[in-house]
């Protein structure tokens, strides 16, 4: 990330899918996104609260075991932890319509 100063989540956003090139990493940030909302939604189905606890232990293995083993590169989170959390959602839920290809394009990033 070097000397990479973002001042707004509209610059930082085509860092975000720079950093996220490989397919398999996205993948697996999906993988861990999706298990986000699943635990999510079974803590409050069940009413056992404490499952919540587990959320950001599935989103953030899956995430950082992306960066650290296929992308090979330092998580935005360490830097930017709001930005990358609301990247995080706005790349699942673009890939989940279909809208991600074009933004990916956009960063440089072959989809």
């Amino acid at each position: 990330m070097g000397t990479n100063r973002f001042t707004t989540f509209e610059q930082f956003w085509p860092f975000y899918l720079q950093e996220h090139a490989r397919p398999l990493t996205r993948a697996l940030h999906y993988v861990g996104t999706s298990l986000v909302f699943i635990i999510a939604a079974f803590a409050l189905a069940s009413g056992n609260l404490w499952w919540l606890f587990a959320m950001p232990l599935a989103g953030y293995f899956f995430a950082w075991l992306a960066h650290f083993t296929v992308e090979k590169n330092r998580p935005a989170t360490f830097t930017y932890p709001g930005w990358s959390l609301r990247a995080d959602f706005q790349m699942y839920f673009m890939w989940l319509t279909g809208r991600l290809g074009p933004e990916l394009r956009k960063a440089g990033v072959a989809g």
